[in-house]
C-alpha cells in the first residue's frame, strides 16, 4: 500500500529540532571518522602512548626499556627517569646504539621520552619505520605538556646523568 501524495503545503516536515539533531550528529560522526583516519595513518601516532606513571611501572617490572632521547645538557639539568638509558637522538648511530641496548632484538618493548613529548613522538615513528616493532611514547615527557604533567612535575624517581652509561 502506498501513501497518498499530498500537496506540498499539506506535507509534514520533520521538526526543526530533528533536522538540527541530524546535522549535528552527522558533523560528530564525520569529525570522529576524520580523527580515526588521521590517527590511524599518521606516522607520528604509530605506537602506544604511555603516561609517565605507566612508563615507570613498566620499567620497574622489567616489561619495557625506557630511552631518554634528550641532549646531555638536558640530562644534567633535570636528571633522567629512574631506569632510563640516555641516547641522544642526534647521534648518527642512534639506531645502532639502540639495537645494541636491545641486544639486537628490534621487537623488544621500548619507550622513548623527551622533554615535552614532541621529539619522542617523532622518534617513535622513525623507529617504527626503521623496523622497531614494539615502540611506545611517553607523551608528556620529562617536563610536561598540554597533554599533562611530565615525569619531573609528577615527582617520579630520577637518577643522575652518567656519562659512562648515557650518550
Amino acid at each position: 500500500m502506498t501513501e497518498p501524495i499530498l500537496p506540498s503545503d499539506q506535507r509534514s516536515a520533520p521538526p526543526a529540532s530533528s533536522r538540527r539533531g541530524f546535522v549535528l550528529g552527522a558533523i560528530v560522526v564525520l569529525a570522529g571518522a576524520g580523527g580515526l583516519w588521521f590517527n590511524s595513518t599518521s606516522p607520528a601516532t604509530s605506537g602506544e602512548i604511555l603516561t609517565p606513571h605507566e612508563a615507570r611501572d613498566l620499567v620497574q617490572s622489567g616489561e619495557i626499556i625506557l630511552i631518554d632521547i634528550r641532549r646531555p645538557d638536558e640530562w644534567k639539568s633535570t636528571g633522567l627517569a629512574q631506569g632510563a638509558i640516555g641516547i641522544d637522538m642526534r647521534r648518527k648511530d642512534f639506531d645502532r646504539a639502540l639495537t645494541a641496548i636491545l641486544n639486537g632484538d628490534r621487537s623488544a618493548a621500548v619507550a622513548v621520552i623527551c622533554a615535552r613529548g614532541v621529539r619522542s613522538k617523532h622518534t617513535a615513528a622513525r623507529m617504527k619505520s626503521a623496523g622497531f616493532t614494539n615502540v611506545s611514547d611517553v607523551s608528556t615527557g620529562m617536563l610536561g605538556s598540554r597533554a599533562g604533567k611530565g615525569w619531573v612535575p609528577l615527582g617520579l624517581p630520577l637518577r643522575n646523568y652518567d656519562p659512562n652509561l648515557d650518550g
